[in-house]
């Protein structure tokens, strides 16, 4: 695979960013079609058990890209074989027990640990224990997608993801309306489409075999560290939504009950597509970032960061403004019982909440471009900052002086103090780069 910068970056971001808006659907199609079958009820639901699944995502998403990073790593320095593939998949299988076990021991302490009241608890615990179950399906296919992407065949991972998500979305119909199966269909149609788009990878994987295959040899601890240091990026912005949600629905409950929590869960699933758009766009930079950081090539590095933080920053524009302005209507979409109360709180959450959108698209590139050239302490500081460090106290602070409206605003917040963190480290990254080179000269 030869990069050709520019044309190299459309080529690979477009069809990542496709890719993950159609992965994205997943959750965003069960919204819909839940609001439509089940109303305010059914919104709550969901929207607390939502964060289960950024977590297996995370997971998924962890092992995939932080183990395709090493994957291109050691193809560009001219080694024929790589164990990151055998190092992601062991520590999956590991995940996904885990995760397995989870759902089918201890679903209703999760619920209760999520916040569900009576009213939401029995929906809330099938569609989490129905996550939990199917997480390895998640897992392998998230980590399948980043493979096929870093090997230079990121067509057949968008086919993959798009097929799942479409499949997604018609499955969800079926099982709702014509089956009549509840939140039970809206999560079996979710779990059903990474199995069928597993089922298209590999058949484009029997048409042109992979570049990559587990070696049969023992895992080793260090590449299982390095695999978990590069992909904790990816796992910070996923499990950042889950955790925010988590709390976000806590601190609703108290100011405005079921309705706030299913108003923000109009906000929350809106936000996933939204950062799946940026996170495409990091996804789709790493393969040739780190090809160009395993050549030695920083000029091309350089540029691809350039490129990213402009697509990032441009785009952040325009969905910040479409969100403003459709913000009556999106709502309407979900709004199934034309609740009034909904209605008000979700539009205002909304044109407080989308304002970080900009700030959280340049701190996705910035975080993806460090740990793609092997700045992973600055990546990962990136990535707590925003998803945990900084959002978590605003969240909690700012409405003991704003009421409601700093709930909404603790988003934007977080994102705008963490890129000025960013800009600070990276400067004095590259203040201490350039001070080393002239002794080195010296």
């Amino acid at each position: 695979m030869k990069p050709k910068h520019l044309s190299e970056f459309i080529r690979y971001v477009t069809l990542s960013v496709l890719g993950m808006l159609g992965l994205s659907c997943y959750i965003l199609a069960d919204t819909w079609f839940i609001s439509r079958a089940l109303g305010e009820a059914g919104l709550t639901a969901l929207n607390l058990a939502i964060p289960v699944y950024s977590l297996i995502h995370g997971c998924g998403l962890m092992l995939g890209s932080g183990g395709a990073v090493h994957f291109v790593f050691d193809r560009s320095r001219g080694e024929a074989r790589s164990m990151a593939f055998t190092h992601s998949l062991c520590m999956g299988a590991v995940l996904a027990l885990g995760f397995v076990l989870a759902g089918g021991f201890g679903s209703d302490a999760i619920t209760h640990l999520l916040g569900a009241d009576a009213a939401a608890f029995a929906d809330t615990r099938t569609y989490l224990r129905m996550l939990l179950l199917c997480a390895p399906a998640f897992l392998l296919n998230d980590i399948l997608i980043s493979f096929a992407r870093s090997d230079g065949r990121p067509r057949l991972a968008m086919a993959a993801m798009l097929t799942g998500s479409f499949s997604n979305i018609l499955l969800d119909y079926i099982f709702i309306f014509p089956c009549n199966m509840g939140i039970f269909g809206a999560v079996l149609a979710t779990c059903l489409a990474p199995v069928i788009g597993m089922a298209v990878l590999f058949g484009g994987f029997l048409h042109q075999k992979a570049g990559f295959a587990p070696m049969r040899r023992l895992p080793r601890s260090a590449g299982c560290m390095q695999i978990l240091a590069s992909g904790a990026p990816a796992l910070a912005a996923e499990l950042s939504s889950g955790v925010v949600m988590v709390v976000f629905n806590l601190l609703m409950l108290r100011f405005a009950g079921n309705t706030g929590v299913a108003a923000y869960g109009v906000i929350a699933n809106i936000s996933l597509v939204v950062t799946a758009v940026f996170t495409g766009i990091g996804q789709g930079m790493q393969p040739l970032i780190s090809l160009h950081h395993g050549e030695g090539n920083r000029t091309g590095t350089r540029a691809l960061l350039r490129y990213g933080l402009v697509t990032a920053a441009g785009l952040g524009v325009l969905i910040t403004a479409a969100l403003l302005l459709l913000a009556d209507p999106l709502t309407t979409l979900f709004n199934s019982e034309h609740l009034e109360e909904l209605q008000n709180l979700a539009v205002s959450g909304m044109h407080l909440y989308f304002t970080g959108t900009v700030f959280a698209g340049v701190n996705i590139v910035l975080s993806v471009w460090c740990i793609a050239t092997e700045r992973t302490v600055c990546g990962n500081l990136i990535s707590v900052l925003r998803g945990f460090a900084l959002i978590l106290p605003l969240a909690c602070l700012l409405p003991l002086v704003l009421a409601l409206w700093g709930l909404w605003l603790a988003y934007p917040a977080a994102e705008l103090l963490t890129l000025c963190c960013a800009c600070f480290l990276l400067i004095g990254s590259r203040k201490k780069f350039l001070s080393a080179c002239s002794k080195s000269e010296g």
